[in-house]
């Protein structure tokens, strides 16, 4: 029997109402965030750009699990920043810290041992310390020299004990720090591309035409007096669907695609006699080879057309591409 079958209609009930109050504390303990920026915040965002070396992140339990995504975020957004298990670093991982780093501590109590323990080691590399605390009493606060208040007034779990709220509480002063740094460095979206890659925004950022374009003998191309015979043969062996009509010195005169040759058979031409400067369309849509691979795939669109012809500044042909090299390169 599936385990639904056996969850009532009262429970059902229960479980949706709990979950809306659960939503609704931990949204208000991040609304109630908003009351408390000032000042502290000010000197936590002016640390994070001064900072010459990088953001060491420390935090136990599901302080250390927020951490870490903070610590990634910072990353990210231009901030370099790692993290670092308090526990561990009692006993070695503190020499991957320097007297250049800003070390930035979440607890929830402040008053967790294992970064209790290492205090000692911050003050004496005179090492600045930004706690995210929900104690403004607590040991860690006291040894601080920027206290973020994240205190929140309830956890969302029913016995007020699992961290809940107050893990959501950090997270959300933690973005809103990356997000105030980030912007005041003039973190721009080239930036963030740079920082992923991998990723889709990195790739349309990234990628040029020049990545992505056929070049050489890949390039359909005739000159104005080759016989349609033969303008055809190099369309098919190209594969591209169309052919660059150019002259002796590679200028780009015109071009043939397969929709001009479906025109032409609609009309009932007998092309068989043409030449390519008889068929040929001028004042193609190119593009340039340093123009970005996701430029290309818009012009395509708006052209509704599937390939490209890539010419330099003095409109020489020396590319060309189809939306299938843009797919292959995952630019769409």
């Amino acid at each position: 029997m599936s385990p639904m079958n056996d969850f009532s209609n009262e429970q059902g009930e229960k479980a949706l109402a709990l979950a809306a109050k659960t939503l609704t504390i931990e949204a208000d303990a991040i609304l109630a965030l908003k009351t408390r920026l000032g000042t502290d915040f000010l000197k936590a965002v002016q640390s994070l750009l001064a900072v010459r070396g990088r953001v060491v992140v420390m935090g136990m339990g599901k302080s250390g699990h927020i951490g870490r995504k903070i610590a990634a975020t910072l990353a990210s957004t231009g901030t370099p920043a790692f993290f670092v298990h308090p526990g561990e670093a009692s006993h070695g991982d503190w020499g991957m810290v320097t007297h250049d780093d800003v070390v930035l501590a979440l607890s929830n109590s402040g008053e967790s041992q294992e970064l209790s323990a290492i205090l000692p080691m911050i003050k004496r590399q005179g090492i600045v310390l930004i706690a995210i605390t929900g104690n403004a009493q607590s040991t860690l606060a006291q040894h601080a020299h920027i206290v973020l208040d994240s205190a929140v007034e309830k956890e969302a779990c029913p016995m007020n004990l699992a961290p809940t709220a107050s893990t959501t509480a950090q997270l959300a002063l933690g973005d809103a720090l990356a997000v105030a740094v980030l912007d005041a460095r003039g973190f721009n979206s080239i930036d963030f591309a740079r920082s992923h890659p991998g990723g889709s925004l990195g790739r349309r950022l990234l990628t040029h035409v020049s990545d992505v374009m056929r070049t050489a003998d890949a390039i359909p191309s005739v000159t104005p007096l080759t016989d349609f015979s033969d303008l055809m043969r190099e369309m098919s062996r190209k594969g591209l669907g169309i052919s660059a009509i150019v002259d002796e010195a590679g200028l780009l005169l015109g071009i043939f695609t397969d929709g001009d040759l479906r025109r032409l058979i609609e009309k009932g031409v007998d092309a068989r006699c043409l030449l390519a400067q008889d068929v040929m369309k001028l004042q193609p849509t190119t593009i340039h080879a340093n123009a970005l691979a996701a430029e290309a795939a818009q012009l395509m669109e708006q052209k509704r057309i599937t390939s490209l012809l890539v010419v330099d500044q003095q409109q020489h042909l020396c590319g060309a591409l189809n939306s299938n090299d843009l797919m292959r390169a995952k630019v769409i």
